[in-house]
């Protein structure tokens, strides 16, 4: 059902009958579960059993989540998908073949074919049983093999010409050069295996959750710069000749410069058997076949990988093409290949993870991240026993895969059964393969992955923090390579999540007129602002990070600013605490049945102080000190705080009367006297002066004529956003409440969550100066409190004394109109009624 227009325009009224809840009344009067983090666990009998219930259920969810194939076999649909699946993986079979050869030629890691392939083939079935991704092809991947490279720059045998190519079979002829080439193979099967073994361990580990933290425009930005250096790569197939292929930073410019240099030896006939690749790839996409439903398209992958041509012969002329048994590889180099392959670890599956959420997204399903990890450090740990490469997400396959209709992985396994088949019946077909038809293939497929880059001005008026990682994660990698560019994209991530946690957003609200809703003033013109009432929402949780600016502008919209106290106050503060607790004890146990009070705390170490104010006077009786009590306080004692009668309506706007009092009683402390003094009359003084244990006993703190506030009296801090508050920064809220309550300026905090109130409780957040009483369940509650205790007729009023006071009543009347509206006759008026219970 359509939420219409009707409906939008429609009035619904609803009235409200109810007691002004704080949390203490709350929790007395309805009684809260347990929490599950503090749970006593009581032991009653010597003997216990454990019982190991097993169900159907349990079992296949088990079953399922270790073989994750399991999903979608069952559900396959044979005569909808079978057709997708088939075509995709020819067309993955076939390019697996010169992608497996022309590797060999860009990384300078002259691997036997056969090795490759069977390395291929087996990690293929494998992900088929444990990924989680219907269309991520795994492989071999010229980028990230690169980075292998440097780990042989150490072995330094024929001159330097592994690295280089400028050897062909007949140097394999040498014993002492077959001996180099096994020890160069055994140090990559070493690193291929730890790179393995150290995803496996992070899967068991479950630190597969680290990806949450990386954004959809971090992927964008990484696939895009890894897209461009796969374009790069390939022009050497497209001009014909080799190039020492650089890696590390600042590589990508470094390749171009070698390209530049060699154009005048660039072979025409690859560039134009590229371009008429390039072009008929571009209008086979035009071309739209659907079969039952599901798009298809065309393979011509199939058709244009059978065009000759003789730039692969020199390749298959280097490589050894007999087949090297599985070996296990040397233990005894794992540690000087161990940073490397944490490297390679990381920038594998970061690949395969981009990729793979990429297309879960284009077709609605979801990806196991630690079983991704997992799955592919498998992968690796049996390629090292082939001597291959370290593998990950093939991009160029993965997406032929899935344009060709590929819809599970059953087109994976196709194409890996017809990749072995044919190398095995059919390897001379292979022997001069088109490289330029492959690199217009690659081309073609990647290009779309710099699809990110059309949709940067939107990202700048949306986001500009999205906008800006977007651009240092793109530099980041094109400039710094895969590995290195990624670290960086990652630590400017979590520095912007930082930044923006940092700047957290307070608004100062209003009240709508008529109503129990409260917007910001920069939102809406029709807020008005409630007399005595400073009204702060926190957009944010609040943790050390923030509690500092949260301070600053809580204090700036006041027109306050705190004032340290001097040190040898803290310590005479200090001391006299601690000397008056000692001396308070009436009786005092011998022994050591209880428990040790502890030492008594300093409520906070600041003063508040008028901005416009510039008297430095002494504060040693601004600052309150208390023990780990659940003392409750009672208000101040001003009469400027409880001025005329009660029963009077909550204001509607600010030009509503303020009832004014004709005297106000102020008390404030001389910087030269230590005794209390008044500006009415002696008696006053001497009045205030025999009560002055019972206030004191209350919580009720003397304050002096420059930290005096007559304009605010209450401030409330709506909390209903904040998720958490961790211990530094409740300790800050707790010293920042009692300060304001030093100058008889009441904090109520409302819309806490139970998590954060039981959060306040286990860092013993209350105290004499800020109680459990002050927090409401809503941010009406406490507004209605505030403006009941404003305009009470009793001066003094508890917390613990106002169970009920506010009740709020509305008129059941049928009215088209409504009820808050003040315009008109028949307008539903808003009563108060005001019940204090002694």
């Amino acid at each position: 059902m359509s939420f219409g227009s009707r409906n939008r325009a429609r009035k619904y009224i609803y009235n409200v009958r109810r007691d002004v809840y704080n949390e203490e009344n709350f929790q007395r009067e309805h009684k809260r579960r347990p929490s599950s983090v503090n749970v006593d666990i009581h032991i009653t009998t010597v003997r216990h059993r454990v019982q190991c219930r097993c169900s159907w259920r349990k079992f296949r969810r088990i079953v399922l989540m270790l073989f994750p194939f399991l999903n979608w076999v069952c559900v396959y649909r044979l005569r909808d998908w079978l057709l997708g699946d088939v075509l995709a993986g020819l067309n993955v079979g076939l390019i697996q073949i010169p992608q497996g050869l022309a590797i060999a030629l860009l990384t300078r890691l002259l691997i036997p074919p056969l090795n490759v392939f069977y390395s291929t083939f087996c990690c293929s079935m494998l992900y088929v049983i444990f990924g989680t991704s219907h269309h991520v092809s795994v492989g071999s991947f010229f980028l990230v093999s690169a980075l292998m490279a440097p780990v042989l720059q150490g072995i330094m045998f024929n001159s330097g010409n592994l690295l280089v190519g400028n050897f062909t079979k007949v140097n394999f002829t040498d014993p002492e050069f077959m001996q180099n080439y096994n020890q160069a193979l055994s140090m990559m099967a070493t690193l291929t295996f730890l790179t393995g073994a150290i995803q496996l361990l992070l899967g068991f580990f479950c630190l597969g959750f680290i990806t949450k933290y990386l954004s959809e425009t971090i992927m964008n930005a990484y696939l895009a710069a890894t897209a461009l250096h796969m374009m790069v790569s390939q022009l050497c197939y497209i001009f014909g000749f080799v190039i020492h292929f650089h890696t590390g930073p600042l590589a990508f410019f470094y390749n171009m410069l070698d390209y530049c240099i060699g154009l005048p030896k660039a072979n025409s006939t690859s560039i134009l058997l590229f371009l008429i690749c390039l072009v008929t790839l571009r209008v086979n996409k035009c071309i739209k076949i659907s079969f039952k439903g599901y798009p298809i398209e065309f393979p011509m992958e199939f058709i244009l990988i059978h065009l000759s041509a003789e730039t692969s012969k020199t390749v298959i002329e280097m490589i050894p093409s007999s087949f090297l048994n599985p070996a296990v590889p040397d233990m005894t180099l794992l540690n000087s290949v161990i940073v490397n392959a944490f490297s390679l670890a990381i920038v594998s599956y970061f690949l395969l993870i981009f990729v793979g959420r990429r297309f879960a997204s284009f077709h609605n399903y979801n990806i196991n991240c630690n079983q991704e990890l997992i799955a592919i450090g498998l992968c690796n740990i049996l390629s090292a026993f082939f001597q291959s490469f370290v593998f990950t997400c093939a991009i160029a396959r993965t997406v032929i895969q899935e344009k060709s209709g590929g819809r599970q992985q059953f087109a994976a396994l196709i194409g890996a059964v017809l990749m072995l088949l044919l190398v095995l019946k059919f390897d001379y077909l292979f022997y001069e393969l088109p490289n330029a038809v492959l690199a217009g293939i690659i081309l073609s497929n990647v290009l779309p992955l710099l699809g990110s880059v059309l949709d940067l001005p939107s990202l700048w008026k949306q986001d500009v923090y999205d906008f800006m990682i977007w651009i240092v994660t793109f530099v980041a990698v094109i400039c710094l390579g895969l590995d290195i560019g990624l670290a960086v994209a990652m630590m400017f991530t979590f520095f912007i999540i930082s930044v923006r946690s940092h700047r957290t957003k307070i608004l100062i609200l209003g009240q709508i007129p008529d109503t129990n809703i409260y917007r910001s003033f920069t939102d809406y013109k029709e807020v008005t602002h409630i007399p005595g009432l400073k009204i702060f929402q926190c957009c944010s949780s609040i943790s050390f990070v923030n509690i500092g600016n949260f301070k600053r502008i809580l204090l700036r919209e006041v027109d306050l600013k705190a004032l340290p106290l001097a040190e040898e106050e803290m310590r005479d503060l200090f001391y006299e605490t601690e000397s008056n607790s000692n001396s308070s004890r009436d009786f005092k146990c011998g022994c050591n049945c209880e428990e040790p009070e502890p030492p008594p705390r300093i409520s906070f170490t600041e003063r508040l102080k008028n901005r416009s104010q510039t008297d430095s006077s002494s504060s040693i009786n601004l600052v309150h000190c208390s023990r780990y009590e659940s003392g409750t306080p009672s208000w101040p004692r001003s009469e400027s705080h409880t001025p005329g009668p009660g029963n009077l309506p909550l204001p509607r706007s600010s030009r509503a009367p303020v009832p004014q009092k004709e005297e106000v009683e102020r008390i404030w402390i001389p910087s030269s006297q230590s005794g209390l003094t008044s500006e009415e009359t002696p008696s006053d003084n001497q009045a205030f002066n025999s009560h002055d244990s019972k206030c004191v006993s209350k919580g009720t703190q003397e304050y002096s004529e420059d930290s005096y506030m007559p304009n605010i009296h209450t401030i409330i801090l709506d909390f209903s956003m904040v998720h958490f508050v961790d211990l530094q920064a409740s300790k800050t809220l707790r010293q920042i409440c009692n300060a304001f309550h030093n100058i008889d300026v009441l904090v109520l905090i409302s819309g806490c969550h139970p998590s954060v109130v039981r959060s306040f409780e286990r860092n013993d957040f209350f105290d004499s100066g800020i109680s459990k009483a002050q927090l409401f369940l809503s941010l009406h509650d406490a507004v209605l409190f505030a403006v009941a205790r404003r305009y009470s007729k009793i001066s003094e009023v508890s917390l613990e004394e106002s169970s009920e006071i506010v009740q709020e009543t509305y008129p059941e009347e049928e009215q088209v109109r409504h009820p808050y509206s003040s315009k008109g006759p028949g307008t539903g008026e808003r009563r108060m009624q005001q019940r204090i219970i002694g």
